[in-house]
């Protein structure tokens, strides 16, 4: 039986680093190997691309050739370096299960795209505006959905804060999973949140704190053809939301409690997943994305940010909704990988 040859990316270069190997372990546990022949490639922090046996947290110490992809389209694959040259190796899709700047930021989409070989996930246009919060929210209140107040600092210094109240947050607009990310509570600390802010990219987005419950919803396909799983809810003890961040996360949060399904009504929980697909069309997403909302008390949903390759680790919310919505692992990597075949 002929196995369609999967190429799985995972590590980068950013600060999801090992949040991305954590997810392509999860991946190798789940693919059905009887229909696919996985291929793993790890990147190093530096990008140095090496292909390995499978994916671990030292799998630096495993690895084996160094390997890139074929930029040619008539190589449609993986050229492995040998001693004596390069060895090329088929390839009919790639899985990029890549956070993060250089793996939603449409990089490795641009690369897979000149190679003309399928991959999961969204295109280059949607994974730029996505991973950008500043054009998301731009897009998104353009398609008539709620968005924070927010204000782009581009230039060094002290800005001039107008119209918002704080507390606030500060983030870094193209960046994931909280880092970089404070809550401000008055203007004297205001300029060294936004230094932290920087260290992860120059544009940083002031937002004004929406009162009301953190929820999410995980949407899977392409065009009007859409599933979605169950809306999950974070209950929050103090601060905010970043279990990326915390030292075990695989044994819960420290500040955090998720409920999937979300404790609200059946009539609520729609009205999350209708607006979570409309934000999805809104941004041209497809193959899968996480879209994470505040629901306020009012009743109103509040788009928060979109993930458009979200976690696949054992603590991750993607893959709970879409448990909780009926999908084995297992078969949500079989639904991702069918739908990029059909690019």
């Amino acid at each position: 039986m002929y196995k369609i040859n999967v190429a799985v990316l995972f590590g980068g270069c950013s600060e999801e680093h090992t949040v991305s190997i954590k997810s392509a372990m999860e991946l190798a546990a789940n693919i059905d190997t009887e229909k696919y022949q996985p291929f793993y490639i790890g990147i190093t922090k530096s990008g140095v691309w090496k292909l390995c046996e499978k994916p671990c947290i030292d799998w630096e110490e495993y690895a084996e050739n160094p390997v890139v992809f074929s930029p040619g389209r008539n190589t449609h694959g993986l050229l492995i370096q040998k001693d004596d040259g390069y060895e090329t190796q088929p390839i009919d899709v790639v899985f990029p299960i890549i956070h993060g700047k250089f793996g939603e930021d449409g990089s490795i989409q641009g690369l897979l795209e000149l190679s003309g070989i399928p991959y999961v996930g969204c295109d280059i246009q949607s994974s730029v505006i996505c991973m950008d919060k500043s054009l998301a929210y731009t897009t998104v209140k353009n398609a008539g959905i709620e968005v924070p107040d927010f204000q782009i600092i581009q230039t060094d210094g002290s800005p001039e804060i107008e119209d918002f109240e704080f507390p606030l947050f500060v983030k870094p607009a193209r960046s994931g999973s909280s880092f970089g990310v404070n809550k401000v509570d008055k203007a004297e600390d205001l300029f060294a949140a936004i230094n932290e802010a920087r260290k992860y990219d120059r544009k940083v987005l002031i937002e004004q704190t929406v009162s009301g419950s953190e929820v999410g919803c995980a949407v899977l396909g392409t065009g009007t053809d859409l599933i979605v799983g169950e809306v999950d809810q974070i209950i929050l003890k103090h601060g905010f939301f970043k279990i990326h961040q915390e030292a075990q996360p695989e044994k819960g949060s420290e500040n955090a409690m998720i409920k999937v399904p979300a404790d609200l009504s059946a009539e609520v929980r729609e009205r999350i997943q209708q607006t979570a697909k409309q934000i999805y069309q809104a941004l041209g997403c497809r193959g899968l994305a996480r879209i994470d909302l505040f629901l306020r008390e009012d009743g109103h949903i509040v788009l928060n940010e979109v993930n458009t390759m979200p976690g696949f680790t054992s603590y991750s919310r993607y893959p709970r909704m879409m448990t909780a919505a009926g999908f084995t692992l297992s078969e949500l990597i079989d639904r991702l990988i069918k739908l990029a075949l059909r690019r």
